[in-house]
């Protein structure tokens, strides 16, 4: 097989799979611009006839809507804000200090983010129940920031070890504390690194369902997915197009940070392999 073949099948194939994630998207936009009347037509007719945007206007007048999104924003920001602030020095400590063992606690702190939620959630809710944290938004938000605390410190350890030891050499040279280099000149050197760090951590606290389902109860305090979720076990057909503007209003804030802002997080995570 030529390298040209191989180009063509690899562009093939990232088409096929973009399409297979594109297209629950594409009906979806479908659903939120129909009229009530439209939405009974199903798969016959995938561009509206008479296109509305009166379902987002309904939508975003709602002042429950903008609670869920408030709620939403708060958890997974906070989770995000404590989990790089608490990865920084552990990240910070396997970049620079070489000791036994070192390794073998990096796997294990990514082999924690690859277990399912799903495993945690029943001694999850019998912990905080126990600790009279149920229905806690700050309990929440330390299950959020346990959560990205992982990938924290991986793509922050990365985000370090990107940055020249010589350059903290020289500052400690000029009379810099240690804490001083670290503040002054390692942390505005890795500070792409943590804003992605952040920024990933916040988009999985956007989505995250299970958590805030278990843990939360008062309507007052679910973020937008939990509250998504009630919202459609509750309705008909009838109402099927402003839940999917609903879950267009959710899903966008995300994707549009993503799209915006992938090249800075690429560019950090592949810093380190780089200098490496």
């Amino acid at each position: 097989m030529t390298a040209r073949m191989a180009d063509v099948l690899t562009y093939l194939a990232a088409i096929v799979i973009a399409a297979i994630f594109l297209f629950p998207i594409l009906w979806l936009i479908s659903l939120a611009l129909r009229t009530q009347g439209e939405v009974y037509l199903g798969a016959a007719r995938f561009i509206p006839e008479e296109p509305t945007l009166e379902n987002f206007r309904l939508i975003l007048t709602d002042r429950a809507f903008g609670t869920y999104i408030w709620n939403a924003l708060k958890l997974s920001g906070i989770g995000a804000a404590i989990a790089v602030i608490c990865a920084t020095p552990a990240a910070y400590v396997f970049s620079r200090r070489a000791f036994r063992g070192a390794g073998a606690l990096m796997v294990a702190i990514l082999s924690v983010q690859m277990i399912s939620p799903l495993v945690l959630l029943m001694p999850l809710y019998r912990y905080m129940d126990r600790l009279g944290l149920l229905d806690s938004q700050a309990a929440t938000i330390g299950v959020y920031a346990a959560l990205g605390l992982p990938l924290s410190v991986w793509l922050l350890k990365t985000s370090f070890d990107a940055v020249p030891v010589e350059i903290e050499d020289a500052a400690r040279v000029d009379g810099g504390s240690a804490f001083r280099v670290i503040w002054e000149v390692s942390l505005p050197l890795a500070a792409p690194g943590m804003a992605s760090a952040f920024i990933l951590s916040m988009i999985a606290g956007w989505s995250q369902f299970l958590v805030p389902f278990i843990l939360l109860t008062k309507d007052s305090q679910l973020p937008i997915a939990v509250a998504i979720f009630n919202f459609a076990g509750s309705t008909s057909a009838s109402t099927t197009q402003l839940l999917a503007a609903a879950c267009l209003l959710a899903v966008g804030p995300a994707l549009i940070v993503f799209l915006a802002l992938q090249r800075v997080i690429v560019r950090s995570i592949m810093a380190g392999a780089i200098k490496g």
